[in-house]
């Protein structure tokens, strides 16, 4: 086993990992749709628990950043991306409990399921910071940039994969059982391609004790340093964007499809996850064009990708359906383009000019910015929703948002200090 065999084996366990996370949660909220046409629950109950699974899976992320940092810089990344699927196991078993312990009472089995996936949410957690921490550690320099943009692509290939199988696989048995055990398969695959991984660096100084308060400091030095703090920033723009738009993507399908002139009652779920695929698809165009324009650092077009995102995203908001079905999907691949020739070029400058000795603390500190610009997306949707906004004017709201966020993605080049990383970084244990 060489170690140029590691970056194929990330690969396939970085897409069957992420396939069976959103398989998994597309099959436990199966039932929520009969359920829904049969008059047993109301749609607020469905929202309720859409809400409350995608907040257990986001939870761990920020709470747990810290540990996350300090367990990928203490042991070998390999030994992480393991372990990561290990808990996803563990979790799809515990909520396999509940359903066979509970087969026909919902409201028992739930939290088990639950608590199910919340430990796939942790292995999740633990998992993210190795996917790109290592990515440093096993693709030469130069590569990094194309390197990002495949794993993206193969993200987001999996997560439109995993909501499709695992809604198609509960349609067609009616039963949670089935779908657990093929998500556990799933990960099971992943773990199986980790455990063949060439195992990697790591950081034997690295202490419990301190990453909590190191986390802390580190996170502040980051933020205000003025480059790596502004591709933070531009990172949480992207997820920003990226969870207002899935908010509020079925109402505004709903309205699109009526204004082209579609009969309500042949608009279907299958329809309006068509504009997730356009949208998905652009953004791993982007990726992939990103590793083509880009050299590792370059971040000189991010805020003109910034504000062509808020362009289009108006466009969205402006067009609706009138100009018929093609025309807004060609604007929703172009956000997606967009989106994805922003975010690319600002994960592969991160990698690239952080500490490597405490990268992983550094990706664990990405996320949480991340998965707190995911939840600020979320609340900037629930407020306008609550002001009664229409779907429409909400990709309005949004643009303007992103343009003015835009302005601050101006970037310095990196300094002598940033080129290995922030002093603080460097000297942490």
């Amino acid at each position: 086993m060489t170690a140029r065999r590691n970056y194929p084996l990330l690969l396939a366990g970085q897409f069957l990992g992420a396939f069976g996370d959103n398989f998994l949660l597309a099959a436990i909220l199966g039932p929520l749709t009969f359920a829904q046409s049969a008059g047993r629950i109301t749609e607020q109950a469905v929202n309720a628990q859409n809400a409350l699974f995608s907040a257990v899976f986001f939870l761990p992320f920020i709470l747990l950043a810290p540990l996350a940092g300090f367990l990928n810089d203490r042991f070998p990344k390999t030994t992480w991306l393991a372990g990561g699927n290990l808990l996803k196991l563990l979790g799809t078993a515990l909520g396999l409990a509940g359903i066979l312990l509970h087969p026909t009472d919902a409201a028992a089995n739930l939290p088990w399921q639950v608590a199910g996936y919340t430990v796939v949410g942790i292995g999740a957690c633990v998992y993210s910071p190795a996917k790109y921490g290592i990515l440093p550690e096993i693709v030469a320099r130069e590569r990094l940039v194309k390197a990002n943009g495949t794993v993206e692509m193969l993200t987001l290939v999996a997560i439109l994969a995993g909501l499709g199988g695992g809604a198609m696989l509960y349609d067609r048995v009616r039963s949670l059982v089935p779908c657990y055990l093929a998500a556990a398969l799933w990960y099971g695959l992943a773990l199986f391609f980790n455990g063949l991984m060439r195992r990697t660096p790591h950081n034997a100084a690295a202490r419990l004790r301190t990453s909590f308060t190191d986390f802390r400091h580190d996170l502040w030095t980051l933020v205000r340093h003025a480059r790596l703090g502004r591709i933070l920033l531009g990172c949480g723009v992207f997820w920003f964007a990226g969870a207002a738009m899935r908010n509020n993507l079925q109402a505004w399908g709903l309205t699109v499809f009526e204004e082209a002139g579609v009969a309500t009652a042949k608009i279907t779920n299958t329809n309006l996850a068509l504009l997730k695929v356009g949208l998905a698809l652009g953004i791993v165009a982007g990726s992939l064009l990103a590793g083509k324009l880009h050299r590792v650092g370059d971040l000189t077009w991010t805020r003109r990708y910034g504000w062509a995102m808020a362009a289009a995203v108006l466009g969205l908001g402006l067009l609706g359906g009138l100009p018929g079905l093609a025309v807004v999907g060609g604007v929703l691949v172009a956000a997606g383009v967009f989106a994805g020739l922003l975010l690319v070029p600002l994960n592969a400058a991160l990698q690239s000019e952080a500490n490597p000795t405490h990268l992983g603390k550094t990706i664990a500190i990405q996320n949480f910015v991340d998965y707190c610009a995911m939840l600020v997306g979320a609340g900037f949707v629930g407020a306008l929703t609550a002001g009664n906004a229409d779907p429409k004017m909400m990709f309005i709201a949004l643009a303007g948002a992103l343009g003015l966020l835009a302005l601050a993605l101006k970037f310095p080049r990196p300094s002598p200090i940033a080129a290995p990383v922030v002093a603080s970084l460097r000297g942490a244990p």
